[in-house]
């Protein structure tokens, strides 16, 4: 039974609603909060899965058709050996030497070079074209290096089209083992341009191919100062290298826009591909929907906590009026001291706390001497002022923390002293008399002593009749005289009658 009482205390609090208002909203925010990171990461999740389809997509595309410029040229290389391939007409030799090319897609030049890095042999022409490239990367690195392979080389301009090209080139070797020259196959960067350019990546993403060291084959979108330029040495292209494949943020070099970067080694080639996406582009869905619930959100908790608040106030103010509708109801309205109702349970209280430790309790009932005089002759206004200023004197009188002062009607006040013998009331009431001297009301012309009171003084311990006592005391105070205290001797057992000894104030 305690905890419902207490939770039903507790629901009548305007502090716990003021509470609950405010943790009911926080608690909406946090989750709203939660929810719109959940958001965010469902949309890295989603660019991270769109990278890495795409990457996929393009670098199978590109380790299709660079295996196919490979078996053209290993093609070429194998029809060299060909025995008596040097003897036949030049118009079949071609024709023997580049059958199986035909099937490489965007390529630009297929070429023999020779030894000395003339063209001996022209796919596209017969007699060859006439150029030199024995300055090349390519043809100085299989000439001076044996088993290198496919060769993939730097992006350059062709002597003889005038067109942008990679070139894939592999080594001619002689009978007898030694450098024979190597076959040239150029792959049109329009190719990679077209690839790249059939991807949406949003306004600020972007596709790169490079070469393992670092040289920038292309881009998209396509700047033609990009194609060729190296980002060798910075931290973004040693991530790159550092590993197979990943995703790194890092910001551009190039142009100083973060983005999210999914990259990969296309198959077993030097050459490495990413794909990013601005940051500012994968969120932007996000925090146009975070702005619009996190405005939402905010207004509705916002409008929750100031009507809690005001909820909690208006709560206050009613238990604030209670109390004070409760202190107004044991209260005297005029004087400001208990009233009756005050006295009647304090007194009760005493009593139980005289019983229990034996100590007596003494009542001091007050009454202003010829009080209808002053009503009659200066008027109820004068009448309230004088009452007020005894009420204040009556209050001066008492030091104890427990002893109380009331005003049980008119001119009527009761002093009530626990844990205090006839002796201790009697110096409580000599008190009061000097309070009393200093009493005036110059705007009526009532100088000091002019008002008295009669005071009525009893003790006891278990009396019921404390307060009639009392009363009886003060009455034989006004007609022995006035302005001077009687007190109510505690009458011996089975006695009816009490007599009454007077005091002088």
């Amino acid at each position: 039974m305690v905890l419902p009482v207490r939770i039903a205390q507790a629901l009548r609090s305007a502090r716990t609603w003021i509470v609950l208002g405010i943790l009911a909203p926080t608690g909406m925010l946090v989750l709203s909060g939660l929810m719109l990171l959940d958001m965010r990461r469902d949309a890295w999740d989603k660019a991270e899965q769109t990278s890495t389809n795409l990457l996929q997509v393009i670098a199978r595309d590109i380790a299709r058709n660079v295996e196919i410029f490979d078996l053209s040229l290993q093609a070429v290389v194998e029809n060299l050996r060909t025995p008596g391939i040097d003897g036949i007409d030049p118009a079949m030799r071609q024709l023997v030497l580049f059958d199986r090319a035909a099937t490489a897609r965007d390529m630009g030049v297929l070429l023999v070079i020779d030894e000395h890095g003339d063209i001996a042999i022209d796919a596209s022409a017969l007699p060859p074209r006439k150029a030199n490239y024995a300055d090349r990367d390519y043809f100085l690195a299989h000439k001076n290096r044996a088993g290198v392979g496919l060769y993939i080389g730097q992006p350059l301009i062709s002597r003889l089209t005038g067109q942008r090209m990679i070139p894939f080139s592999r080594r001619v070797d002689k009978p007898d083992g030694s450098f024979g020259g190597v076959v040239l196959g150029t792959m049109n960067l329009a190719y990679f341009s077209h690839l790249f350019d059939q991807i949406g990546l949003g306004q600020d993403g972007a596709i790169n191919l490079y070469l393992r060291d670092g040289t920038r084959i292309m881009r998209q979108p396509f700047v033609d100062a990009d194609i060729g330029a190296s980002l060798a040495g910075t931290p973004i292209f040693a991530k790159f290298t550092s590993q197979r494949s990943g995703t790194i943020v890092k910001t551009s070099v190039r142009d100083g826009i973060e983005r999210y970067y999914t990259f990969t080694r296309i198959a077993d080639l030097p050459l490495i591909l990413n794909v990013a996406l601005s940051t500012r582009e994968i969120e932007a869905d996000w925090w146009t929907k975070a702005l619009v619930i996190g405005a939402a959100v905010l207004t509705l908790c916002g409008l929750a906590i100031a009507l809690s608040l005001l909820f909690g106030r208006e709560l206050g103010r009613r238990a604030a009026m209670q109390v004070e509708l409760a202190r107004l109801s044991r209260t005297d309205p005029l004087t400001g001291l208990a009233n009756r109702r005050s006295f009647e349970d304090a007194l009760d209280g005493a009593a139980k706390d005289a019983r229990r430790t034996g100590l007596p309790v003494s009542l001091l009932v007050v009454d202003a001497d010829h009080f209808k005089r002053y009503n009659d002759r200066y008027g109820h206004a004068v009448g309230d002022e004088v009452l007020r200023d005894l009420a204040r004197r009556l209050s001066a009188s008492v030091h104890r923390p427990n002893d109380m002062v009331c005003r049980v009607g008119g001119e009527e006040f009761v002093l009530l002293l626990p844990a205090t013998d006839e002796a201790g009331a009697l110096r409580v009431a000599d008190e009061v008399h000097d309070q009393m001297k200093g009493l005036t009301v110059p705007s009526a012309g009532i100088g000091r002593g002019a008002v008295t009171v009669s005071i009525g003084v009893a003790s006891g311990v278990d009396d019921p009749d404390l307060f009639r006592r009392a009363d009886a005391a003060l009455y034989e105070a006004k007609a022995t005289g006035r302005n001077r205290t009687c007190s109510a001797p505690v009458p011996p057992p089975r006695a009816e009658g009490r007599a009454l000894r007077l005091v002088s104030a």
